[in-house]
């Protein structure tokens, strides 16, 4: 298994669309997620709490919705090291977002700031 890219995988995903799946199958969604991790990656879960911050003019605003819309929350992310996004999407296929009615947003990591692994291709520009 050739690794050499990082991507970061958000989790989109319903409480409703879990909860009506069998303890079997959320077992095997679930044993999905640590075949993920026993590679090594970073995966969690997150609240669907939110603070959102603008700071357009210099001055901080904070708004309790998120900034991308979506017709379902996000419920974790993870980065996942991979040679390319075709591995990535074997990988997430199986978990618990992508089969219950969710979904799993995939995207290379251009630069991370990890002890001893800074890899910039390109300068980013915004």
């Amino acid at each position: 298994m050739e690794k050499c890219m990082k991507f970061l995988c958000l989790a989109y995903g319903a409480e409703k669309d879990w909860n009506v799946l069998t303890t079997g199958e959320r077992n095997a969604l679930l044993a999905q997620d640590e075949v993920i991790r026993g590679r090594g990656a970073t995966m969690a879960a997150v609240q669907n709490a939110v603070t959102t911050v603008r700071a357009w003019d210099g001055v901080p605003v904070t708004t309790d919705e998120t900034f991308a819309k979506s017709s379902v929350p996000l419920a974790g992310f993870s980065i996942i090291e991979a040679a390319d996004v075709e591995e990535v999407v074997r990988l997430v296929a199986g978990t618990p977002c992508a089969r219950a009615k969710g979904a799993i947003e995939v995207r290379p990591i251009l630069a991370i700031n990890n002890a001893g692994d800074q890899v910039r291709e390109k300068p980013i520009s915004l």
